[in-house]
């Protein structure tokens, strides 16, 4: 049942539902939070959503992929990030960072700097042609994911998830595709995951064993010689044994197009959860909690999910840019599918107007006065 209790490690959550992680748009040049972003967070953490996970945030400056990111790269953000953590806490919420690096999909533009990755390759999802990694880079990134975890349990978040997932850094080493390292990073699955093994490792050593940590992996790159769920299944069961506490399922990237993470047209039952077999797939293999995204939109899906065991936990992010209210509605009485149609118009006011939203809902808005 949705509304049951539901815990992350030793993190309690009121219920089974998340606000899976959204590039908002709503951070200053330093990736300190705005009051907007404040505000939006509030909103969900007042509306029933039992756990918010912030917007991608990078733990490094060349790691930056857009703009208005979230920063846990720097100590001068800690107080800021603590402010928004007491805002969601006051409304009795429960908010997760995520911690990501975009690797060769991070921009110059926005960082500054050229991007790295573990191979030097042209991708679809890059913007130039990336700087391969040399071990120093790969131990740096390291110690900035420690780092960012460190910043992140002082600033008193509830918990940390690690982004393995959408063609960035933690994924480009795991994907054959964007791996072409012939060093102890690349090659076998055994090597293209030693790079998250030592981020987990490096991470739980800065914040402890008590602190809750689960990561966003993709479970297929639906791209031709790509990460697949045979190998993300040997993956989820490694991450079990390193001290993940959860795994949300996810898959795709830019570079899949029609199969990306924010796939449009989701008009039909049958569109929907489209994670939902790999996310069964994960859950057949580990005893940690397992929670799927992509394209729920109707409460009896989000139900079915979890009735007939594909997930422990659903997560929702485009629904709940237009309608932040959304599970409390669902809570109430309201079971209508979310109001969302998945025309990912919503994320063009994030780069033009510093903040995403709802564009069909702002138009039907502005009709009416």
């Amino acid at each position: 049942m949705i509304f049951s209790n539901f815990k992350i490690g030793n993190l309690n959550l009121k219920n089974r539902t998340i606000r899976s992680a959204t590039w908002e748009g709503m951070c200053d040049s330093d990736g300190k939070p705005t009051e907007r972003l404040i505000n939006l967070y509030e909103q969900l953490a007042e509306n029933e959503v039992a756990l918010i996970i912030t917007g991608y945030a990078y733990v490094s400056q060349d790691g930056i992929q857009l703009p208005g990111m979230l920063g846990v790269h720097d100590d001068n953000n800690i107080s800021a990030l603590k402010e928004l953590v007491d805002k969601v806490h006051e409304k009795g919420g429960k908010i997760a960072v995520q911690l990501v690096h975009a690797g060769g999909q991070a921009n110059r533009k926005s960082s500054g700097l050229q991007p790295i990755a573990p191979s030097a390759v042209e991708f679809p999802s890059y913007s130039e042609v990336p700087k391969e990694m040399t071990i120093d880079d790969i131990k740096r990134v390291i110690a900035d994911f420690g780092k960012a975890a460190r910043r992140v349990k002082e600033a008193g978040f509830d918990a940390i998830q690690l982004h393995g997932a959408h063609g960035y850094l933690i994924n480009q080493f795991l994907s054959p595709l964007t791996n072409k390292r012939t060093d102890e990073y690349g090659g076998s699955l055994k090597n293209r995951v030693r790079f998250l093994k030592e981020v987990v490792a490096e991470v739980r050593n800065k914040v402890g064993n008590d602190y809750p940590v689960f990561i966003k992996l993709n479970c297929d790159d639906f791209l031709d010689g790509g990460f697949t769920i045979d190998e993300a299944v040997k993956v989820a069961k490694m991450l079990e044994e390193w001290g993940i506490d959860a795994i949300e399922v996810s898959g795709g990237s830019p570079a899949s197009k029609d199969t990306s993470p924010a796939r449009s047209k989701i008009d039909s039952a049958e569109k929907e959860a489209y994670h939902k077999e790999l996310s069964n797939r994960i859950k057949q293999v580990v005893n940690i909690p397992v929670a799927v995204v992509g394209g729920i939109r109707s409460f009896e899906v989000a139900t079915e999910i979890i009735d007939n065991g594909f997930a422990d936990a659903v997560s929702f992010s485009r629904p709940l840019i237009r309608e932040p209210h959304l599970i409390k509605r669902w809570k109430e009485s309201d079971k209508t599918k979310a109001k969302c149609i998945s025309c990912n118009g919503c994320f063009m006011p994030g780069i033009k107007e510093g903040g995403i939203y709802c564009v069909v809902e702002k138009r039907l808005k502005d009709q009416q006065k």
